[in-house]
Parts: C-alpha cells; sequence; structure tokens
C-alpha cells in the first residue's frame, strides 16, 4: 500500500500530497534556508518530483529563485511557504512543517558549518552537502 500524505500552506488555499517515501529527511542549517524559514534551522523531507502534487490551488503559488540550485514556492495568497523545488539534485524538498501528519525522522544535517543553533542530537553533520549532490562530504563533530 502506497502511503500518501497532505499538507496546505498556512491559510489552506494550496494542497499538497506526497507519495511513498522520502529519498531522505534532515535539517539544513544554511543561511539561505534560515532566512526563508525564518528559523534557526530548516527541517527538510526530499522527494522525487513524481511523489510530490498540488492537489489544490495551482494558481497561487509563487516563485522565488535566489540561486539556480533553488526553486521556492510559497502560495501568493498567504505567503505560506510550500516547498523548494532543486533541480539540479533532481529533489523537491517540501518543509516537514507542511505536511504535519508525516512522521519526520531527520537522519543528517546539511551546512552545518553555517550553523547557528547547534545539535547535539547523534545524526552525521556535513559542512555542507553530500558528496553525491556535489559537496564535500565533509564530516564535522557534533
Amino acid at each position: 500500500m502506497t502511503h500518501k500524505h497532505t499538507g496546505t500552506c498556512f491559510c489552506g488555499a494550496v494542497e499538497i500530497e506526497v507519495t511513498g517515501k522520502p529519498e531522505a529527511m534532515g535539517y539544513c542549517h544554511c543561511d539561505s534556508c534560515r532566512s526563508w524559514s525564518a528559523g534557526p534551522v530548516n527541517a527538510f523531507t526530499l522527494w522525487k518530483p513524481e511523489k510530490v502534487k498540488i492537489t489544490k490551488g495551482a494558481e497561487l503559488i509563487s516563485h522565488f529563485s535566489k540561486t539556480k540550485m533553488s526553486d521556492r514556492q510559497f502560495c501568493a495568497q498567504c505567503g505560506g511557504h510550500l516547498m523548494t523545488d532543486h533541480p539540479t539534485f533532481g529533489l523537491i524538498d517540501v518543509y516537514a512543517a507542511t505536511i504535519p501528519d508525516f512522521a519526520f525522522a531527520p537522519g543528517i544535517h546539511v551546512n552545518y558549518a553555517q550553523t547557528v543553533h547547534p545539535m547535539k542530537d547523534g545524526l552525521l553533520k556535513l559542512k555542507d552537502f553530500p558528496a553525491e549532490l556535489g559537496g564535500s562530504g565533509e564530516v564535522m563533530p557534533e
């Protein structure tokens, strides 16, 4: 049985559905994610594009791309953040908070060199990104 999880933007005008299991889950500590999320760390769930579907309000989705690596998507009506398409990775980050009925189980920290909120949780801490995604793959101490 394939599991489906749904979520919405802040006002509920845009609905999103993810199917199956994500490719990875974790925390990003980069300056961009922290600024975008207005928090000290961003909880991510990475999905293959075919597992992410907008089920309502697609016409209300606005986009912002600071770099070619990230197409950040949000509701034009309420400003609620939904997801970030990472075309260079071939993955979409559906923010963990966007899909509240999904059991978030982080496995890694990325961009930990930029952290402003150290987290001692026993998870792998990468300086930037995994080598297979173009990063150094360098592990940092907790």
